[in-house]
């Protein structure tokens, strides 16, 4: 009996305890075994709805033949006997009927006692019962869990073998008491990973941005052990001046609250990203969060800015592994970037490092769980991860980068067999930049004639590029717009023009009041400047920057 608890209690899922019972049970107590569960299981205090219904979750039996050294024989199949005729896939239990009863009991009967008899025909279907054998060589045992039945345990034995005895009933209420309380476990258990789990998806983003210069590609996966949820996060923030925040973070432990405290950093994260403040600052900012939620509230998080105008990237790292930079001709390198105190120590401080961020190459954000395990320690994880990335780089040879998704794929192909107890976020950056060609930027005095200039400036700019066909609407939008930074600027107001797959407009002065679009009256001068944008620009917004704001705008090349 200890032995069979015990390799019941070993099961952590359904199908391991379910499992762990026909295994402790065949052939040492019994030479088969019908497992019935409710369909579909209760969950907890919540209460089923519809007709109680039994589903034949497992069966076990012994084969009829032996073979002395390797145990059953798998080579031949015996022949047909009573034991493979029992049992029916599903069954419904009627109230009042003589299988409620014997469910309502709770206790463990012989299937010749006259109720079970009686409810074998129920549970087995047409014709199931006469599959069983005669005498005290079957038992009916309930499965009750802290509720409610939840399932039912049918033990048979072949003619040849003794019958069951007396205190085999006690042996077969014991294996059903553990059983039914260990599967009470894994459906909890289960519930609550899917819940966990589901917390921790949707709180990472359904998709990544697309923005102008750079191109990007996530993966995460959940831990494959029993802890399955963490606090592992990625992100791509778009800022002004099109660049972009890329963000990976590590809440420490794997817990519900691991992942909701995720949320709450990553939400403090976008709203600080939206500030436009720098990497150092945003980490501060993050650190001084994390006390406020709790003591022990650590997290480790790298956070970078990549400029595709200036070609460059800024990190700031707090306890973090490094980013890995793929150059465009396959040499990989770890980025020396300061470690920094994780999130969540307090009192420290966070430096930021600027670095070139060459066109074509790849920036590699990842979490722990990518490269330490406990057959290697991170270090080592990280200079293996290095070899794979130049080793998947020689594949497309030293003029082509390796596709960014299969490149993501071919990552997590390092993990081996057992080689992962973290969940791990992955987030890859491709480098495509903006050329110096493709980029017109200007300084406007915040005077009367500064709209009349910005008109002049950006159809030179567009005949220079060949886009002469937008110059009606990007003069009269860039007008409009550059009117409403100059009419409250007390500093000169930048102009910039983007030629990308879009063309794109930016304004910036140092008046942080964000402009709202409003609907003007017939008696009103003025006030449809931004319903003009709204109506001609394929898309269009303003950022709020610490020195002022910027009103950007795009417009389709063709």
């Amino acid at each position: 009996m200890g032995a069979a608890t015990r390799r019941i209690a070993r099961g952590i899922d359904l199908d391991e305890i379910v499992m762990g019972l026909c295994r402790a049970t065949v052939p040492t107590f019994s030479d088969a075994i019908l497992v019935y569960l409710r369909d579909p299981l209760p969950v907890g205090d919540e209460r089923p709805t519809g007709p109680l219904v039994l589903r034949l979750r497992r069966t076990d039996r012994i084969p009829a033949e032996r073979d002395t050294e390797n145990g059953f024989l798998p080579a031949t199949q015996p022949e047909p006997n009573e034991l493979d005729t029992v049992g029916a896939e599903l069954c419904e239990v009627r109230p009042g009927s003589a299988l409620a009863e014997v469910l309502r009991g709770v206790r463990p009967v012989f299937t010749d006692a006259p109720a079970a008899r009686a409810a074998l025909p129920e549970l087995l279907g047409d014709g199931g019962e006469f599959g069983v054998p005669d005498g005290q060589r079957a038992i009916l045992a309930p499965l009750r869990g802290r509720r409610r039945v939840i399932g039912a345990a049918l033990f048979l034995r072949r003619p040849e073998r003794m019958a069951f005895e007396p205190d085999d009933l006690l042996v077969a209420a014991q294996l059903a008491t553990h059983s039914a309380l260990g599967i009470d476990k894994a459906v909890l258990y289960g519930r609550e990973a899917y819940i966990a789990d589901e917390l921790q998806r949707t709180m990472l983003p359904e998709t990544l941005p697309r923005p102008t210069g750079v191109r990007l590609a996530s993966r995460y996966l959940p831990a494959a052990e029993t802890a399955r949820v963490g606090g592992d996060w990625y992100d791509a923030i778009p800022l002004p001046g099109s660049r972009v925040a890329l963000v990976v973070g590590d809440v420490m432990g794997h817990s519900m609250t691991s992942a909701a405290i995720m949320g709450q950093l990553r939400t403090t994260a976008q709203t600080l990203a939206g500030l436009d403040l720098p990497p150092q600052e945003v980490l501060h900012h993050l650190d001084e969060q994390a006390q406020r939620l709790g003591v022990d509230r650590m997290a480790t998080c790298l956070y970078a800015v990549y400029d595709p105008v200036s070609h460059r990237i800024t990190i700031a790292n707090a306890g973090h592994p490094p980013p890995v930079l793929l150059h465009l001709g396959g040499r990989a390198e770890v980025l020396r970037v300061p470690a920094g105190a994780p999130i969540g120590v307090g009192g420290v401080d966070f430096e930021a490092v600027e670095l070139d961020a060459p066109a074509g190459a790849t920036l590699l954000l990842y979490t722990d769980g990518l490269v330490e395990s406990r057959l290697r320690d991170v270090w080592t994880g990280i200079e293996q991860l290095r070899e794979k990335l130049a080793a998947t780089a020689q594949l497309t040879g030293p003029d082509h980068p390796p596709p960014l998704e299969a490149l993501c794929d071919e990552v997590l192909d390092m993990l081996g067999p057992g080689d992962r107890d973290d969940d791990i976020a992955l987030l890859a950056a491709r480098f495509d930049g903006i050329a110096p060609s493709d980029v017109a930027y200007w300084f406007l005095e915040p005077e009367d004639a500064a709209p009349g200039r910005a008109r002049r400036l950006a159809r030179r700019a567009l005949q220079r590029w060949g886009l002469e066909e937008l110059s009606d609407s990007v003069e009269l939008l860039v007008s409009e717009v550059v009117t409403n930074a100059v009419r409250y600027a007390s500093r000169p107001v930048t102009l910039r023009l983007l030629r990308t797959d879009v063309l794109r407009c930016e304004v910036g002065d140092d008046v942080p009041q964000l402009p709202r679009l409003r609907q003007a009256r017939a008696t009103d001068e003025g006030g449809r400047g931004l319903y003009l944008v709204n109506r001609l620009a394929r898309r269009w917004g303003a950022t709020r920057l610490s020195t002022g704001k910027v009103v950007w705008f795009e417009l389709n090349r063709s």
